[in-house]
């Protein structure tokens, strides 16, 4: 993803690199001369992000997934100062997959049962995915339970991301797919996020209050 987003902004006037910080690399060293800060890193390195961001007064991009709740509440609390774009997947598509599921389970109703299939490269470590728990939550929310919603997660070959979200009625069925073909739309969207969150007050913000949806 790093690489994804370098090779982009090299093709935006409205954006600089100014530092990259890898595995073992001092992230406030990093940090402490941009304007926003992307993070596709691990979870565990959440803690040390948001202690520099808030140093330094920085809004965060944050596309990494699988944080525990003791990190999601750092995350939280840091956004209480600072602008913090927090989403399990940039992808427009993906977005409008999120607001096209609320719509479908709000208007299909309880007479439809739902789940969720995924899957993604062999090397994902979390499973299920972020964006695999954000369309669960999105769908418990529609339908105002607190079931959990099935979540079938695949892990092969070098798949980039998919995600279905199925819902069984009697007698029909309907699906809603994204699939991914590159990291780009990923690292496009973050961009898009970093360029938005700059001008926004303190506030925990998703990919869709950044496309208006």
């Amino acid at each position: 993803m790093g690489e994804a987003i370098g090779d982009l902004a090299k093709d935006d006037p409205k954006i600089d690199i100014v530092a990259r910080c890898d595995l073992g690399d001092s992230i406030k060293s990093a940090m402490q001369n941009c304007d926003v800060a992307i993070d596709f890193s691990q979870a565990d390195a959440i803690t040390e992000i948001c202690h520099v961001a808030l140093q330094h007064r920085q809004p965060l991009v944050i596309g990494t997934t699988g944080q525990s709740k003791e990190q999601r509440r750092i995350i939280e609390e840091t956004a209480q100062s600072l602008p913090i774009v927090f989403a399990s997947n940039f992808s427009i598509g993906v977005n409008v997959l999120f607001w096209l599921t609320r719509k479908a389970a709000e208007q299909l109703g309880s007479d439809f049962d739902a789940e969720i299939v995924e899957t993604h490269h062999k090397m994902k470590k979390d499973a299920p995915s972020g964006t695999a728990k954000t369309l669960s939550e999105v769908l418990k929310a529609a339908k105002k339970t607190q079931a959990e919603i099935p979540i079938q997660s695949i892990r092969e070959g070098d798949v980039v991301g998919e995600h279905t979200v199925i819902f069984n009625g009697p007698a029909e069925r309907l699906e809603l797919t994204h699939r991914a073909a590159s990291r780009e739309i990923f690292a496009r969207g973050a961009l898009r996020a970093a360029k938005w969150v700059i001008d926004q007050p303190a506030g925990l913000y998703s990919m869709q209050d950044v496309l208006g949806l």
